[in-house]
């Protein structure tokens, strides 16, 4: 099912055709883009994630005080404790302060971008499985880049020849194809979602405009949380056996 673009995909698109010659026929076919037009919807959506986590973000750090915290900042401390207790729970004791800063990025993009379905001038770039894959693809990389920070190249890859070696020459491949799914696994999960809720969302609201909208972002809030919670854990654990292999 096709969606609408968001309020943003002709203006943007427009002020850079009035600085650029317009795209190539080949490069709008491979990113699904039309009329000269250079940036598809869903990387305008994920442009505009980041500007507004640092709009809210960066005027909220010069507020900051370790004398007199406010309530906003008292929050943001339990948020980040709870995840970085998280974080030590599932991938292990004394990771937590090291992995805070990669979960959390994911955790705030994945639910903001999740949020933008609740507006109809908006589109959820997590909506797009360009953008999910993306996301996915950069926890395989990362988990995999600590594996073999942490255990060397040859002890990491040595891991998935499985503990009995004489079962190796089966059990690598096996491993090999079930790490490459999980970046299947965690994009189409949360693309998967995110598409079905906000199509579900604009049909309802079409149907009971003034019914639906309350209860629905109501529970549009719950399920960009929840699909933002699913995905980090899913990249803790995968962390987990990363960093913690030599226990298995």
């Amino acid at each position: 099912m096709e969606h609408h673009a968001s309020m943003l995909f002709e203006p943007i698109n427009r002020l850079l055709l009035m600085i650029l010659p317009a795209a190539p026929e080949k490069y709008q076919t491979m990113v699904g883009t039309h009329n000269g037009y250079w940036l598809p919807d869903h990387v305008i959506m994920a442009m505009l994630v980041c500007a507004v986590v640092a709009v809210i973000l960066i005027p909220l750090r010069r507020k900051l005080s370790v004398e007199e915290p406010g309530k906003i900042q008292q929050m943001l401390e339990l948020t980040l404790t709870g995840l970085k207790d998280l974080i030590d729970e599932v991938v292990g004791v004394g990771t937590g302060r090291r992995f805070l800063p990669f979960v959390l990025g994911l955790a705030t993009f994945i639910f903001v971008g999740n949020i933008f379905g609740l507006f109809f001038f908006l589109q959820p770039p997590t909506a797009n499985p360009s953008t999910t894959f993306a996301l996915s693809i950069t926890a395989f990389l990362y988990y995999n880049a600590v594996g073999i920070k942490d255990n060397g190249i040859l002890k990491y890859i040595a891991h998935f020849a499985g503990p009995f070696l004489p079962l190796a020459f089966l059990m690598f491949p096996i491993e090999i194809i079930s790490h490459l799914a999980r970046i299947l696994s965690l994009a189409l999960r949360l693309f998967g979602n995110i598409f079905g809720e906000h199509t579900a969302t604009g049909i309802f609201f079409g149907m009971f405009p003034f019914v639906v909208p309350w209860p629905m972002m109501g529970l549009g809030i719950f399920g960009a949380l929840l699909q933002a919670f699913i995905f980090i854990m899913l990249t803790m654990a995968y962390l987990q056996g990363a960093v913690g292999h030599e226990e298995h």
